[in-house]
């Protein structure tokens, strides 16, 4: 893949900033931030645009809460001036880094995603017997800037695109030269794209045919454990040596046969179940829903609204001996969302 130059004019073109307002704004209308976006349209955009021709974008104004999902995650929320800016570079950047990607890479991609992941994963499961399932110790945390911008620089010839993502990179540090803000946009398809050549060298120098990655989640499949201990061994190295970045300790090597833990769900070769962790979150979360309805804090059609796509991941296990039995036992005598979904 070549190089590609003079790249930076299309971020801050009018049109591309107008489109970016509008994905970052996507489902967020009612928001203060971006009601005062709006107000002034004219002279945000023009502000944004301003600060990229000059190249002194104005960025690094994060706000930041936690999560427990089910682990506690510290997440950055950028200003929604700059979340406009990451959708405009995304916009033209976007497509690049995704032209790296191998077919079984899941995260952050049109027509991919968590499912297909999953389903791809059943596939191999029917094919091979067995699996090594990797994940890596603090990704975000540890990604290596002159790393990433080194990947960067390979891809892209405008300086001005790369210097662009320097600036990013330099507004948050886990520790100097370290650290991707999980929440930005950017970060999420920088991270994505910090490991493509790794899952070439998995395919191509490796030779293995049975691989999917999403994230820093990943599954290598074999015919013999024999030939995925030397994978882990090898792989392991790569990691270390050429993106700085350790593997965590739950490691698992096992037949497929006894079902793989992927995504929150446990995967067979002949049926998905969710993972006992879902099943406590689903269980969790459908109550605390409940809890707010029947305390007036929602009315019926707002909790319809979060526990159909709740009930969603549930779906794509086989699952609905479980869903029934939620409703049944925790649900109100007034609320039945059986209906509302033929396939519950």
């Amino acid at each position: 893949m070549k190089r590609k130059g003079y790249l930076y004019e299309n971020i801050y073109l009018y049109p591309n900033l107008c489109d970016a307002y509008h994905k970052a704004a996507k489902g967020k209308h009612d928001k203060k931030e971006v009601i005062a976006f709006k107000n002034d349209f004219q002279k945000n955009i023009q502000k944004i645009q301003s600060g990229l021709i000059f190249q002194k974008p104005d960025i690094g104004h994060y706000s930041y809460f936690a999560v427990r999902d089910p682990k506690v995650r510290l997440i950055c929320a950028a200003s929604f001036p700059e979340r406009v800016m990451h959708h405009a570079i995304m916009n033209v950047c976007g497509p690049i880094m995704d032209g790296c990607a191998i077919h079984d890479s899941y995260a952050c991609r049109s027509e991919k995603g968590q499912h297909k992941a999953v389903k791809r994963a059943q596939l191999f499961a029917n094919n091979y017997q067995w699996y090594l399932k990797l994940d890596i110790r603090k990704f975000f945390d540890s990604i290596h800037h002159n790393t990433m911008l080194h990947l960067i620089d390979k891809k892209i010839k405008d300086q001005r695109v790369v210097l662009l993502f320097q600036q990013l990179l330099e507004t948050y540090q886990t520790q100097p030269g370290r650290g991707l803000p999980i929440g930005n946009l950017t970060s999420q398809h920088l991270a994505n794209f910090y490991l493509c050549e790794f899952d070439h060298w998995i395919k191509e120098q490796r030779r293995v045919k049975a691989y999917i990655r999403y994230m820093d989640d990943f599954i290598l499949f074999r015919k013999t454990s024999t030939e995925l201990k030397t994978d882990l061994h090898e792989l392991t190295e790569y990691l270390e040596t050429e993106r700085h970045l350790s593997l965590k300790s739950s490691i698992q090597l096992n037949r497929t046969s006894k079902g793989i833990p992927f995504l929150g769900y446990r995967v067979f070769p002949q049926k998905v179940l969710l993972s006992a962790m879902s099943k406590k979150r689903l269980i969790k979360k459908f109550r605390a829903y409940e809890e707010k309805c029947l305390k007036g804090h929602w009315t019926l059609n707002e909790l319809a609204q979060h526990v159909i796509p709740l009930f969603e991941f549930a779906h794509k296990a086989d699952s609905k001996g479980l869903r029934g039995y939620i409703i049944n036992q925790f649900g109100a005598s007034s609320y039945r969302l059986e209906s509302r979904d033929s396939g519950w």
